[in-house]
């Protein structure tokens, strides 16, 4: 195989017309640039100069050779060049934080698109619940992106100085047993659920305070028969006959048998997702990302 190194010396000999400037020109010794061309005539197969005690004179096989190690060396820079920015890109990294609903159901889509291959990004995941990832993205700045949401006006608080982008709302459900003898999707007023038994987030939280708002304003009284913040154990419960329960539409995606939606036209909320970045990050792949998180999310709701 020849010697791309060979090639760009060889340029430079029949240029310069001498082995000694070539030498000069390229940082080599005299002695180096006739070792190169030797090994390049050996590695051809052809004589490339006729030499002189005074002179080396180009044959024709010189000629042609130089015409095409020129485009050789060309189309090598520009491979170089291509590895180099394939390898950056490889190489850049994004720290993501996710809620576990979003990292269970919507991460999953977006990672599987062309999309995101073509993004080219090393993904980095924390799952935890929006107030830790926050504090990720914040005080400890090992985070460079945060999907959190945030339920009505809930609690929920992050530094002024991060940008906020909207990424979409998860409506909230309300589900039966379906043991209960109502049918899928029929409206029920909160009338009729107020006497019925309910398993509802646990007091104080953020959450909890705007659903028990909403719960009051239509006059709403459950009858609390089970505290749960988890969403997959509420549905659990509720398959079994336990209560009625209030879920996002997200958690739906692995809703089990043995539970109904109904409409509650009162009863309407939903979660409000963002993501979060460092004021003024300009990352244009981080959005990139964020918006094809907003399409899977979409897709997902729709679907539901």
């Amino acid at each position: 195989m020849v010697n791309p190194v060979h090639l760009q010396t060889l340029l430079e000999v029949v240029r310069l017309g001498s082995f000694a400037s070539a030498a000069s020109q390229l940082g080599y010794t005299p002695s180096a640039v006739s070792q190169q061309m030797a090994a390049l005539e050996r590695e051809t197969g052809v004589e490339l100069f006729h030499r002189t005690a005074r002179s080396i004179v180009p044959t024709e096989a010189a000629l042609v050779m130089t015409r095409h190690a020129a485009k050789v060396l060309t189309d090598i820079d520009a491979l170089r060049a291509a590895t180099a920015r394939a390898a950056e890109a490889a190489g850049r990294e994004l720290r993501l934080g996710i809620f576990p609903s979003l990292a269970t159901y919507v991460l999953p889509v977006v990672l599987r698109s062309e999309r995101w291959r073509r993004l080219g990004l090393d993904l980095h995941v924390s799952v935890a619940e929006p107030g830790q990832t926050i504090r990720g993205l914040h005080d400890r700045g090992d985070l460079d992106v945060v999907l959190v949401y945030q339920v009505g006006q809930s609690g929920l608080a992050w530094p002024h100085t991060m940008d906020r982008l909207w990424v979409g709302d998860d409506p909230f459900r309300v589900v039966l047993p379906e043991s209960w003898g109502i049918a899928e999707g029929v409206q029920v007023s909160a009338d009729q659920l107020g006497d019925m038994p309910w398993i509802v987030h646990h007091p104080g939280t953020s959450d909890a305070t705007v659903i028990d708002r909403l719960f009051a304003s239509c006059g709403l009284q459950p009858r609390v028969v089970a505290y749960s913040d988890d969403f997959n154990a509420s549905l659990g419960l509720s398959s079994a006959g336990l209560g009625a329960a209030l879920v996002p539409e997200l958690a739906l995606q692995s809703r089990p048998g043995g539970v109904v939606v109904v409409d509650v036209p009162e009863i309407r909320l939903a979660r409000t997702i963002f993501g979060l970045r460092p004021g003024g990050a300009a990352d244009p792949q981080a959005r990139i990302f964020l918006d094809l998180v907003a399409e899977a999310l979409t897709g997902l709701v729709r679907h539901a």
